[in-house]
């Protein structure tokens, strides 16, 4: 069951009143309170290095992380003098590997760590190996239990919530809806089938008939929903997706000759390319996990901390921003590739403002232009 306000007030204080709203229908396992790292200081000034350890690599949304983090923010902030190189490595999804990098990374001297969609639990005696050597570990898209991290993500929970209300009220409150997940055990996949099984059980004539695992990848998604469709002859009113796997799905469904039904879209510009060419197919689509605004948000935060600037909470939340049909139009031309790689995002500084960020820390500061 998902937590309120009221079950969380008191670990709410220090959460911008602005900001609250992004904190309705949290997992209850989401770190809050006061952050351990509110009183930071860093072993040594900028240039600092930054450590990615990533845990998977195989699909356009980790692509897009890694271009945000080395080819756009490495460059800007080396030209500050306030970062000297990013190490990037990738475990697999392999949590005993990721494990070894993060120890090799602290040993090797990197000044932070940041981390993706990581198991809840896994490697929080790594984190605080790294807490104890004045290395603060961030993870981002997902989230640890680790009292020495500070998570910067999207309140999974709550989205997965508002996907499966709307999916439920498209399909007219009734009907067989197949969840794909993304990969189970993981701290943003099962946080967002959590939400979506609260919504959906407040439709009693809405019915899951199937849940596979997309593992966020549309090669996967497709090949899933494909097994189940050809074993499952019912009828199937409705796709409640885990992004990034809503064109494998729509593939999927395209291929199997059934009626197309409306699917969750969560940013891939390729089923949004669909959804331009087709306005009709489904009333609105919602950005989750932007890759790039999610690499800018958690970027941002490190910055600050290395800086002193003093991070007030364990866990910084966005909501889900939902976008239309204009939106689509206004990003995509009409003749755009159905098999794009690429990924919408939300227009400007939506996802996370410098001022929205700004609000929680003590000491904020333009994280660019702060000077030591």
């Amino acid at each position: 069951m998902l937590s309120s306000h009221a079950g969380i007030a008191a670990e709410l204080d220090e959460i911008p009143a602005s900001e609250k709203a992004a904190y309705e229908r949290i997992d209850p396992q989401v770190p809050l309170g006061i952050s351990p790292l509110r009183n930071f200081k860093p072993k040594k000034g900028p240039p600092w290095k930054i450590g990615y350890a990533s845990n998977y690599a195989g699909n356009g949304w980790r692509a897009a992380i890694m271009d945000e983090f080395v080819n756009k923010l490495l460059p800007q902030y080396k030209e500050a003098g306030l970062v000297s190189e990013v190490v990037v490595t990738q475990s697999e999804l392999k949590d005993t590997v990721q494990i070894q990098q993060m120890r090799q990374m602290v040993d090797d001297g990197v000044d932070a760590i940041i981390i993706c969609c990581s198991n809840v639990t896994a490697i929080n005696q790594t984190i605080e190996y790294a807490y104890n050597k004045g290395v603060p570990v961030f993870s981002f898209s997902g989230y640890v239990t680790s009292p020495y991290a500070i998570n910067v993500t999207e309140n999974a929970a709550a989205g997965g919530y508002i996907a499966g209300k709307w999916l439920a009220e498209e399909i007219g409150g009734k009907g067989n809806v197949v969840l794909v997940s993304g990969i189970p055990g993981f701290a943003t996949s099962d946080s967002f089938d959590i939400g979506a099984k609260d919504a959906l059980a407040a439709f009693p004539d809405v019915k899951i008939v199937g849940n596979v695992a997309g593992n966020w990848t549309d090669q996967v998604a497709q090949v899933e929903v494909q097994k189940f469709l050809a074993t499952n002859p019912q009828q199937i009113d409705g796709m409640l997706v885990q992004s990034s796997s809503e064109n494998g799905v729509l593939n999927a469904v395209l291929q199997s000759g059934r009626p197309l039904m409306p699917i969750v879209l969560g940013g891939e510009a390729s089923a949004a390319c669909f959804w331009r060419k087709n306005p009709e197919f489904v009333s609105k689509s919602f950005h989750f996990w932007p890759p790039r605004a999610d690499a800018r948000m958690v970027w941002d935060v490190v910055m600050r901390t290395l800086q002193g600037q003093g991070p007030k909470v364990k866990s910084i939340l966005r909501a889900a921003l939902p976008y239309t049909i204009d939106d689509v139009k206004a990003a995509l031309p009409e003749d755009c590739d159905l098999n794009s790689t690429d990924w919408l995002e939300p227009t400007g500084d939506n996802w996370a403002p410098s001022k929205v960020l700004g609000a929680f820390f003590d000491k904020p500061s333009d994280p660019l232009t702060w000077k030591p």
